[in-house]
């Protein structure tokens, strides 16, 4: 795990953490496990259920259950590294180390982006009472993307281009509005979900 600093130009803080998740092997592994998991693959679903004109992608969901289950090893690998980066943005911001032993991660989405497919609708991952227990989202880009497919927090005019191994955490917050630019060429992977105050 390597810190990333995400280049904006406003000098206010947006509190969106970046790392470069290594080895880049767990990439590799998680967008093999996809693929070879068309059984469990279903179009992306969103809190407006499966709308395409809202989210077009398609998805396998994994229970944090599931992770120690014979052939998830890749989860387990990516989730080893995940939590050095979320050590790291408690580090960065001490006050959450008050909410740090109180917090789990939820479900989580595999997704598959294909070109003119994109999380079209700005949202924010806290929308309601259904979804208050979301603290964090975090996300990691599979694979490289060249044409379009990046990432846009509209609150800061910020845009994130997909690159390989490439971890952000950010607050669930509206203040976290945000959306998938649509993607051109060549194919989209990533790995994505909260963490949660602990149920």
């Amino acid at each position: 795990m390597e810190k990333v600093f995400i280049k904006t130009n406003n000098l206010n803080p947006h509190f969106i953490g970046s790392w470069t998740l290594e080895p880049f092997s767990i990439c590799e592994d998680l967008i093999n496990y996809f693929e070879l998991n068309s059984a469990k693959q279903k179009k992306g679903i969103s809190t407006s259920g499966v709308n395409p004109n809202h989210k077009d992608s398609i998805d396998i969901t994994i229970k944090p259950k599931e992770i120690i289950l014979p052939g998830n090893e890749a989860f387990k690998a990516y989730f080893e590294e995940l939590f050095e980066c979320y050590k790291n943005y408690i580090e960065e911001w001490p006050f959450l180390e008050l909410l740090a032993q109180k917090l789990e991660i939820g479900s989580f989405n595999l997704q598959r982006y294909k070109p003119g497919q994109h999380f079209k609708a700005i949202h924010t991952e806290r929308v309601g009472i259904d979804s208050s227990y979301r603290v964090f989202a975090f996300m990691t880009y599979l694979n490289d993307v060249e044409e379009g497919g990046s990432t846009y927090f509209s609150h800061y005019d910020l845009e994130i281009q997909p690159r390989k191994g490439l971890t952000l955490i950010w607050p669930a917050e509206w203040t976290h509005a945000h959306r998938g630019n649509i993607l051109k060429e060549g194919l989209k992977y990533i790995i994505t979900g909260w963490i949660c105050f602990a149920n």
